[in-house]
Formats: C-alpha cells, sequence, structure tokens
C-alpha cells in the first residue's frame, strides 16, 4: 500500500461534542483533508507546538516526552496512521535508537503531538484518504495565509462536524453502547466521549 505524506491545516472546534475538537490534516500532493476528533488537552499540546512564539512555562506531557527521548537518543523519525476501525483512526510512532528501528502504538493525537515536536513526518495509506478523506469548501474571500490559521472558521467547522456525525447515525443503539464498553477497556476517551454523545441524543 503506497503512502501519503499528510501536513496539518489546523484544528476547529466541535459544535456538538463538548471539550472535543477537530484536528485537520491534509494531503501534501491533494486537495482532501482527513478530520480527526481530538480532546482539549491534545488540541492545546499542537496548537501550542504549531504557535511557535508560545512556550509554556513548564514541559507539558509531549514536551517532557521529547526531553526524556532526546536524553536517551531515542528519534521519533515519522507517524504512519495506518488504520481505520469504526470512524477511530489507530497510528504508529516509527523510532530509532542506535540504528535499530522499533514501531509504537499510539493514539493519533499524541503521535501527531510528538510528530511535531521531533519535526517527523505524518503519513497514512492511500486507501485510508480514499476511505475518510473529504472535500473542504474553503472561504473564497480569506487568503491562502488566513485559511491556513490554527483555528478554522465556522464554514469549515460545520462541514467537519457533519462528516464525523455520520460515523455512528447508522448504527444502532445497542451497537453505540457495545462500542462505548470497548472503548472505555482499551481507554480511548476520545471515543467514548464521542459515542456517549451519540447515545444521549437518542
Amino acid at each position: 500500500m503506497s503512502l501519503v505524506r499528510l501536513n496539518i491545516k489546523g484544528i476547529s472546534y466541535s459544535q456538538t461534542q463538548n471539550g472535543a475538537y477537530a484536528l485537520i490534516l491534509n494531503e501534501v500532493d491533494g486537495d482532501r483533508k482527513l478530520p480527526i476528533v481530538i480532546g482539549a488537552f491534545e488540541a492545546q499540546s499542537i496548537a501550542i507546538a504549531l504557535e511557535k512564539e508560545i512556550r509554556p512555562p513548564r514541559p507539558l506531557t509531549h514536551d517532557l516526552f521529547k526531553n526524556f527521548a532526546d536524553r536517551f537518543d531515542i528519534v521519533v523519525k515519522q507517524v504512519i496512521i495506518h488504520k481505520l476501525v469504526d470512524g477511530v483512526f489507530y497510528s504508529s510512532l516509527i523510532c530509532e535508537r542506535d540504528k535499530i528501528e522499533e514501531i509504537i502504538d499510539a493514539r493519533t493525537s499524541d503521535a501527531i503531538a510528538l510528530a511535531l515536536r521531533f519535526q517527523a513526518p505524518i503519513f497514512t495509506y492511500k486507501n485510508i484518504l480514499d476511505k475518510a478523506g473529504i472535500y473542504l469548501k474553503v472561504n473564497p474571500q480569506k487568503d491562502e495565509e488566513q485559511q491556513d490559521s490554527i483555528l478554522l472558521d465556522d464554514l469549515v467547522a460545520e462541514e467537519i462536524e457533519s462528516t464525523i456525525q455520520d460515523d455512528y447515525k447508522n448504527k444502532t443503539l445497542a451497537e453505540l453502547h457495545t462500542l462505548l464498553e470497548q472503548a472505555v477497556l482499551s481507554e480511548d476517551y476520545e471515543l467514548a466521549a464521542k459515542l456517549r454523545d451519540e447515545i444521549s441524543k437518542r
């Protein structure tokens, strides 16, 4: 399977899920976007890494991981979003130490927060982009620089919301409860919050 390189387009606040954000990844050689629901802490960590001028007084968790890795000569070479199951993206950190490569499982939000700190490229497989990628209508009144701002405008946010919500509309209430239990057991609290919100709407 061929890999597609992604850049970070921006972050959008979720209008329907409290404390949730949508991270938008953009294919480098194309127009498709990949929206990924992330938590508030991860959104803040990614935004701080993107905004070079902002420096927290104490290291955040992802900064601590970077400092730890630097101390022990571990480098994150790249991040691969390798799987999509029931609207949840699964990622791997490709790490290297003493010319030995290791693959570490990670939540996509954490993987991207670390990729920024290590200046590591982000990839996904073409079939994942074919399945989950969307074309966003961009506000023509904004120039390119404004469109690439960290917080995306309401027009884009609404379109992302409708795309994300469609993931679970076809599930029965019993299926949603089963997915919620699995999410809690696997400590995927982002997905659990997403499922809980969908259940409460029924």
